[in-house]
């Protein structure tokens, strides 16, 4: 199942000349190699790359000051992994994100609702892209 999820990825990568696409594509193949029980997630046909970006930006709007939203890479990737576990995505549907909401501040003691980015402590090169072109 991870070489599946691997395939994907890579295909959606390879396929799209988006930085950003190339970015969290990068980091999701990091996080299959150290998670590799999320591989059922990223295989959803209805996810994707492109589509958690949107997930992100949809936060970003939120959090938007005049005509500026900032996000740290640990909010961004963070955003991505809930977007790929999440059955459905609640970011397109208000109903839904205001349940799950409400779920998440009754469970905030006994559950975690997202797991926290995995620092790699290797070498790594920074990846950077325009966040203008995400709120686009």
């Amino acid at each position: 199942m991870q070489a599946e999820a691997i395939a994907k990825l890579q295909s959606e990568i390879s396929g799209s000349d988006n930085p950003a696409v190339q970015a969290i594509g990068q980091f999701l193949l990091q996080h299959l190699e150290q998670n590799p029980e999320d591989a059922s997630s990223i295989l959803k046909t209805d996810k994707t790359i492109i589509k958690s970006l949107e997930a992100m930006r949809k936060v970003a709007e939120k959090k938007k000051v005049g005509n500026m939203a900032v996000l740290s890479d640990s909010e961004g990737f963070a955003i991505v992994l809930n977007y790929f576990k999440n059955e459905e995505s609640a970011a397109t549907d208000p109903k839904k994100q205001k349940n799950q909401t409400a779920e998440a501040s009754a469970k905030k003691d006994t559950a975690k609702q997202m797991e926290p980015v995995k620092e790699d402590t290797t070498e790594s090169e920074e990846i950077d892209f325009d966040f203008d072109a995400l709120l686009e």
